[in-house]
């Protein structure tokens, strides 16, 4: 095979990997609009329609790290292929299913399969662009603007096959796109031989069953009370399940997770800065959508639209500016001033108002955000990666995903809470909303500035680094 052939294979086999993103962001955002119609045909109540999607992102989260670990002794691209086999048989699941049980069942499975394709899906990126630092950055531009791309698609696709269509094809949509990507994978991913090594059964129990029991009551907590007994006595249950995860972790002589992989120059600073960017960034995305549809009257279709222009800077942004700041600033000056810009762009957005319009509330400082995104993401997901021994790929991979989900679900369960202190629970009141939305953006910048100080702090900057930005 000629070395050009084999260039144009490997990009060919990025734009599968960036499909998985793409997939794995789709699925949690395409079912908001079907909710209503799941509903009402499957008999949900309004208390655990939620489900829905919380199943997803329980699984997804609890079995990222079991993914990992499974990439690093199966191969990459074994476990990527199974993973889609999984995630399909999940969408058959969740499109067919015709109670509430089946339905959540098919989430959870669907959830399953994320788990597995996210961190192997890393890691063949790495396998085939590790080896060039330059290529390395424009793969990962590339496969960080598939994330915005797929919930920005999601809003889209899930109005338009709800109104269309019917609300299981939300589902079912997944199913040609698996089969297209399982007959992808021998002919483009890159193959690696099996590893001697065992499977940490118990770690895998604790760590899925902890981060289940955070999410569980961080997600009910807006509707139990965050002082409830249930609330705090499942979070006290979390805690023990992810003491005794650690614990495990430290005795196992192949451990689930290798608890010395922290010592990595930047691998948890980079963790924390996808942490915080996660935290800030998925409740200004759910809020915002929110005061489009609820304070400013739009429908789900004009909603996903005014969501275009900052998913359009963000992917240009990855795609096209950070791999050439990378190369003349640095990973930590991208991510910390990425942080500060994705804060400044959330303060404006703060000022939200009742009567506002497109134009003035919401464009503008949704195009700060988004270029804070843009500068800080791909930069901080690319120093996770590489900051494990190689043969750790799979797990690296695993740990920056469960970084994201976490920040995910508490940043969004925080501020929920915030906004329903300030008045987002009087649904009807403009006003009322608008204060609430408003109170949730300014503490989802605050997130965003915190991340940035916590990272300015903690990070590194390698003396190569700090060469290039001399130059």
């Amino acid at each position: 095979m000629t070395t050009q052939t084999q260039s144009t294979r490997k990009w060919w086999a990025l734009a599968v990997i960036a499909a998985a993103q793409f997939m794995v962001i789709m699925d949690t955002s395409i079912i908001g609009i079907a909710l209503p119609e799941m509903q009402a045909e499957l008999g949900f109540t309004p208390g655990n329609l939620t489900w829905v999607f919380n199943a997803y992102v329980v699984a997804f989260g609890g079995l990222l790290l079991l993914g990992g670990r499974l990439s690093d002794l199966l191969g990459a691209r074994r476990v990527f292929a199974a993973g889609w086999v999984v995630l399909g048989a999940g969408s058959v699941i969740a499109g067919a299913a015709g109670t509430v049980g089946v339905e959540l069942a098919g989430r959870a499975i669907q959830g399953g399969g994320a788990a597995l394709i996210a961190p192997s899906a890393l890691t063949l990126l790495m396998m085939l662009f590790g080896g060039s630092p330059q290529e390395l950055t424009k793969a990962l531009a590339v496969y960080g603007a598939a994330a915005p791309a797929g919930g920005t698609a999601g809003v889209f696709l899930g109005g338009l096959i709800t109104e269309y269509i019917s609300w299981p094809w939300v589902f079912y949509i997944n199913i040609p796109i698996a089969v297209l990507a399982l007959i992808a994978v021998p002919l483009l991913m890159p193959a690696a031989p099996a590893r001697k090594g065992s499977i940490d059964i118990a770690g895998s129990v604790t760590v899925t069953a902890g981060l289940a029991a955070a999410v569980y009551a961080i997600v009910q907590a807006p509707e139990v009370g965050w002082t409830s007994g249930e609330t705090w006595g499942v979070l006290a249950a979390a805690a023990a399940l992810l003491a005794g995860f650690v614990a495990i972790q430290s005795w196992r002589s192949e451990p689930l997770m290798r608890l010395s992989i922290f010592r990595a120059p930047n691998l948890a600073a980079a963790n924390f800065a996808q942490f915080a960017l996660a935290a800030a960034w998925v409740p200004m995305w759910f809020f915002l959508n929110l005061y489009l549809q609820q304070v400013l009257g739009y429908s789900a279709f004009p909603s996903g639209a005014a969501l275009l222009p900052m998913t359009t800077l963000i992917m240009l942004g990855m795609v096209v500016l950070a791999p050439k700041a990378m190369q003349r600033f640095g990973a930590k000056p991208m991510i910390v001033t990425g942080l500060v810009v994705l804060g400044l762009g959330l303060a404006v957005m703060s000022l939200v108002r009742p009567t506002g319009n497109f134009w003035i509330d919401v464009l503008p400082a949704s195009l700060i955000a988004a270029g804070g995104m843009s500068l800080a993401f791909i930069p901080s997901l690319g120093t996770a990666i590489s900051a494990a021994r190689p043969e750790e790929g799979g797990l690296a991979s695993g740990i920056v995903n469960v970084s994201y989900q976490v920040g995910s679900a508490l940043g969004l369960a925080a501020m929920t809470a915030v906004a329903a202190a300030f008045g987002a629970s009087e649904l009807g009141d403009t006003s009322a909303l608008t204060d609430g939305y408003s109170a949730a953006f300014l503490g989802a910048g605050v997130l965003a500035l915190a991340g940035a100080g916590i990272t300015a702090a903690t990070m590194r900057t390698p003396a190569a680094d700090k060469a290039d930005a001399t130059v």
